[in-house]
């Protein structure tokens, strides 16, 4: 059977470059490194590494299995993680960010109590609806709707069938009339997001299997999505919302929901990251605690 320290020590090859050098990091002898290797290639039945005097690289067969070894041991890092969870207490520093609506208007009260509940853990909260605050700015983690732009980001589903859905306030409805169908959103004001500069004023809809796709007007825009709900409570206009931004307004009754017969666009809540390493304890107990809270919202 394939050790893991066998694995360990040939991931730590190819990212140093020599064998000495990953020998060194896992406080290995040469000899010992080198029988490591050995006994690999033996069990695998191939070459890993092209070797000379001066230098190393991997094989187009090594560099197949390295990717699967990465993965194998990142799942036992994970699951190192999920055990230590379990039974560690939560501490440190938690960098989060969230979008401006739904962090301040559903978030930030569920937050508190996931703080009230690991009294040791810091947590530093950051409101924006950029996806690209995940490089650039320091965060662990973001709480972001939609599918993650690139692959390269680590996305874990919280709400994955959530939805947007169009809305109004009653007393925009009984001032400018009810739209019956997408296409009538052409005679109303609607209120739009924008996002690094882009104006999301093309609305998409489906129903029986087709897509119809409206350019809607207005005479209010913003970039924050939670300023977008105040106008629409207001009776500004029409708004696109994701259905978790607005779920208590429509169970309330301070916004009523249009066109129900089409489905809005996918809006999927996930929690992304640009590291695997990023998904500390902290992390997985906050994502737990978050699909709880989000499918009692729904409930409700």
């Amino acid at each position: 059977m394939t050790s893991l320290r066998d694995l360990e020590l040939f991931v730590s090859t190819a990212d140093a470059g020599s064998l000495s050098a990953a020998a060194r990091r896992l406080d290995l002898t040469p000899a010992a490194a080198s029988a490591s290797l050995k006994r690999l290639e033996s069990e695998l039945g191939i070459q890993l590494f092209v070797r000379s005097t001066r230098s190393q690289r991997l094989t187009q067969q090594g560099e197949v299995y390295l990717e699967h070894c990465r993965q194998a041991l990142q799942l036992l890092a994970d699951g190192r993680q999920a055990l230590a969870a379990g039974h560690s207490v939560i501490s440190g520093l938690l960098q989060l960010s969230v979008p401006s609506d739904l962090g301040r208007n559903i978030l930030l009260p569920w937050l508190d109590e996931f703080q009230a509940r690991h009294p040791a853990l810091q947590m530093r909260l950051q409101f924006s609806d950029r996806i690209a605050d995940v490089y650039s700015q320091p965060v662990d983690i973001a709480l972001r709707y939609g599918r993650p732009p690139d692959s390269s980001l680590i996305a874990l589903p919280i709400a994955p069938d959530s939805r947007r859905v169009l809305c109004a306030a009653p007393a925009y409805l009984q001032r400018c009339g009810t739209p019956r169908t997408p296409a009538e959103l052409v005679d109303h004001n609607c209120l739009s997001f924008a996002l690094a500069g882009l104006i999301h004023d093309r609305w998409r809809f489906h129903r029986d299997g087709r897509e119809e796709t409206i350019q809607v007007r207005g005479n209010r825009v913003s970039d924050d999505g939670d300023i977008v709900r105040r106008w629409a409570l207001a009776g500004h206009g029409i708004a696109y919302k994701s259905r978790l931004d607005v779920i208590r307004e429509l169970q309330a009754g301070s916004l009523i929901a249009l066109c129900t017969e089409w489905q809005g666009e996918p809006a999927p809540l996930n929690l992304m990251c640009a590291d695997r390493r990023q998904l500390s304890p902290a992390v997985q107990l906050l994502r737990e605690f978050l699909l709880e809270r989000i499918a009692g919202l729904s409930r409700a």
